[in-house]
C-alpha cells in the first residue's frame, strides 16, 4: 500500500558527500515518521536519522553533525545530506515511514540503496 523508492547511493571516498532521497507513494491518509536506517556488514540495522511531520529530527550520535535530514511533506519526501563520510558509514541504506493506511499505522521501508566510502 505504501512504496518508497530510494535514489543516491554509490561508491564515494572518505571525506566525500552523498545525498539520499526518499520518495513515499501508494494508498495512504497521512504520514508521521520519515526517515533513514542502515544496515552496515555485519550488523544490525541501526538509526541514522528521522524527522516527524512537524519537523522533529533525532541523529544517530554517530552522524551529528555531518548529515543533515530534510522533508518535504506536500512531495511526502525525504532527504539526507551525508558530508564527510566515513569508511564505517559504509552500509545499506533505507528509507523508512510511518503511515496512516486503511489497515491502521504502517512501518514502511524501501529495498535499499548502498553507500560505500573508500578509505
Amino acid at each position: 500500500q505504501v512504496q518508497l523508492v530510494e535514489s543516491g547511493g554509490g561508491l564515494v571516498q572518505a571525506g566525500g558527500s552523498l545525498r539520499l532521497s526518499c520518495a513515499a507513494s501508494g494508498r495512504f491518509d497521512s504520514i508521521s515518521t520519515m526517515g533513514w536506517y542502515r544496515q552496515g556488514p555485519g550488523k544490525q540495522r541501526e538509526l541514522v536519522a528521522t524527522i516527524t511531520s512537524g519537523g522533529t529530527i533525532n541523529y544517530a550520535d554517530s552522524v551529528k553533525g555531518r548529515f543533515t535530514v530534510s522533508r518535504d511533506n506536500a512531495k511526502n519526501t525525504v532527504n539526507v545530506q551525508m558530508n564527510s563520510l566515513k569508511p564505517e558509514d559504509t552500509a545499506v541504506y533505507f528509507c523508512y515511514s510511518r503511515a496512516f493506511t486503511g489497515l491502521g499505522w504502517l512501518d514502511c521501508w524501501g529495498q535499499g540503496t548502498q553507500v560505500t566510502v573508500s578509505s
